[in-house]
């Protein structure tokens, strides 16, 4: 079984994420945001813990993962690129700025580079269409960003 890859100790935390919520009514979200927050993906190893510890079935912890973009079934990188591309940061020129992303980083949107530093997503409207096109890293907004600012910015994380 895949669930021996885990750890002892990522199964007692994943056990009590699971008791954490045993009394909520809709409990599956509030177990995968945590287990997220925690690990930064929900693999299916952890999808059958939760199965078993909560009796919720893995096609339906796996739809939800799957449906749900915040939700990761790999790992992340050190530093999560998000790309807007809501319609006021598409009109804006957000293609061509998770484009040059994608081509300077050698990863499409989704994935992780090689060193595990760097994860590119596409995002649908974050809500900062009066910044447009904007990209969020690890929670900082950059605005306006333009392409020939992308280098730079990559540059920057990479020295840290």
């Amino acid at each position: 079984m895949q669930k021996q890859k885990l750890s002892e100790a990522a199964v007692k935390q994943i056990i009590e994420i699971c008791d954490r919520h045993a009394n909520d009514k809709t409990p599956l979200m509030m177990i995968l945001s945590d287990i997220q927050k925690e690990y930064g993906y929900v693999p299916i190893e952890v999808q059958e813990l939760v199965s078993e510890k909560t009796g919720i079935s893995v096609a339906e912890i796996y739809g939800v993962v799957t449906f749900y973009s915040f939700f990761s079934l790999k790992p992340k990188g050190k530093y999560v690129i998000g790309c807007c591309l809501g319609t006021a940061c598409y009109v804006k020129g957000a293609q061509q700025v998770i484009d040059e992303f994608c081509e300077i980083l050698g990863i499409e949107p989704g994935e992780t580079t090689d060193d595990g530093m760097f994860t590119i997503d596409a995002l649908r409207c974050i809500g900062a269409c009066g910044i447009a096109p904007a990209v969020t890293i690890n929670g900082t907004v950059y605005p306006k960003m333009k392409v020939n600012q992308v280098q730079e910015v990559i540059d920057e994380y990479r020295r840290k």
